[in-house]
């Protein structure tokens, strides 16, 4: 008996659990949708408000199909983190990108979903590498399947989106590639530190870019090139995208050692007590070592054992008390401001304002 094309999926793991309810409409999807901070053009634009709305609708029907298996631990495993929400910014970036063009090419919707994909599949191996409790106000995959099944859930995850991604053409598996060998080796370079002589900061920042720069760089880059927006629009946005990622890193790093992870999710002091240099901590590092004594008093805090949860608290309130504080957050302004200054060459209306008012609402995030 020959297989037909889906049952060829459905042996693959493709499909959905028999016992799985039917998926919500688009219109329900977009009805309950709320568009992260900065994005408020959008939702006051008339036109542009629902067309991104139902656009982002129908990406998140495409991420529920492209993670649904028919195997029960897989399909569980795999809509872990996704069920648990998340504010969807790299596909939401694709979708604005492609207004440049023409948005409602299906290409659009499908390298949208390709983004968000591997966002959540880096996010299963971050997660075991931290050992992080927490994401997204749920149990990580790893505390609730182990390690080796939230690497592997990851995995399937990474297949999914290079299905996908295949479909777009050998362009878009370059640029996926390519997207993918830089998150590996950020988080290679992250693990392994800074080579001798290396300058720790320009390390970190490097870090950064690989990290969180080079998949948004590649959101808007996929918007432009699907919808057929104008070729010099590609490469705004990738300049756009790196600049951007690193102003949202790195205030995501101060949020850390600052406390606030009331809006950003995070635990305050994770990267301290795992050790993970950040911002304040190389500018912490670098002042007490041209001589300021605030700054040594400040790192007995820091290097003291964070393994309680009281010497964490304290070592927050050390750094957020010092001034690395704010000039970490002014490094990040200016990584904001450069992201904004990229944009010049896009044309005057609703889609530059909403990247430029993003840039600025990365910077904002202080609690």
């Amino acid at each position: 008996m020959t297989d037909s094309a889906d049952s060829r999926w459905t042996h693959a793991g493709h499909g959905r659990p028999e016992s799985s309810e039917p998926p919500p409409t688009t219109t329900a999807i977009a009805a309950g949708m709320q568009l992260p901070a900065g994005f408020a053009a959008i939702a006051e634009d008339a036109e542009l408000g629902p067309a991104i709305s139902t656009s982002m609708a129908r990406v998140e029907r495409v991420l529920r199909e492209a993670i649904s298996n028919s195997d029960p631990l897989a399909d569980a495993t795999s809509k872990h983190l996704m069920e648990a929400g998340g504010k969807r910014i790299r596909p939401l970036l694709t979708i604005l990108a492609a207004h440049l063009g023409d948005s409602e090419r299906a290409e659009v919707l499908q390298a949208a979903a390709v983004v968000e994909l591997t966002h959540l599949a880096t996010l299963y191996h971050d997660d075991v590498m931290d050992s992080a409790p927490y994401r997204r106000g749920a149990p990580t995959a790893h505390e609730v399947w182990g390690n080796t099944v939230a690497i592997l859930a990851g995995d399937l995850i990474f297949a999914r989106a290079s299905i996908l991604v295949s479909d777009l053409g050998g362009r878009a598996l370059a640029i996926q590639a390519r997207t993918f060998e830089r998150l590996c080796l950020g988080q290679l370079h992250e693990t392994v530190g800074p080579r001798d002589g290396e300058d720790p900061l320009q390390h970190y920042i490097s870090v950064l870019s690989d990290k969180t720069g080079s998949l948004i760089a590649a959101s808007g880059q996929f918007g432009v090139i699907f919808s057929g927006a104008p070729s010099e629009y590609e490469s705004v946005l990738v300049d756009y995208g790196e600049k951007v990622g690193v102003a949202f890193q790195l205030a995501d790093d101060v949020i850390d050692v600052t406390g606030g992870k009331v809006t950003s999710g995070k635990i305050a002091g994770t990267d301290l007590r795992e050790g993970v240099p950040t911002l304040p901590v190389l500018l912490l590092r670098r002042a007490a070592a041209d001589g300021d004594a605030s700054a040594q008093r400040v790192l007995g805090f820091v290097d003291a054992d964070l393994s309680g949860d009281d010497a964490l608290a304290a070592a927050v309130d050390a750094i957020a008390s010092h001034p690395v504080t704010e000039q970490s957050w002014a490094v990040a302004r200016e990584w904001a401001d450069a992201a904004k200054a990229a944009l010049r060459p896009l044309p005057e209306g609703v889609v530059k304002d909403s990247l430029a008012a993003f840039a600025d609402a990365v910077v904002e995030r202080r609690a």
